[in-house]
């Protein structure tokens, strides 16, 4: 997922985004935990984008102040 289309989203979207990416890294942990993962990059990928829309929660959190 791009930022600029995270940017685009409001505070709640990107929240419930989050938790969304949070449940699906869970579930793929386990699933490469088994070995049954065909595509390892997912991980990384899910990673990266949970990280972005942290980043863009903090960088809204730091704007407010």
């Amino acid at each position: 997922m791009k930022v600029q289309e995270l940017r685009e989203l409001s505070r709640d979207e990107l929240v419930t985004k989050e938790k969304e990416l949070m449940d699906q890294l869970f579930k793929l942990r386990f699933q490469h935990a088994l070995g049954q993962v065909e595509n390892s990059m997912k991980l990384r990928n899910i990673k990266k984008d949970i990280a972005r829309i942290q980043t863009l929660l903090n960088e809204e959190i730091e704007r407010t102040e």
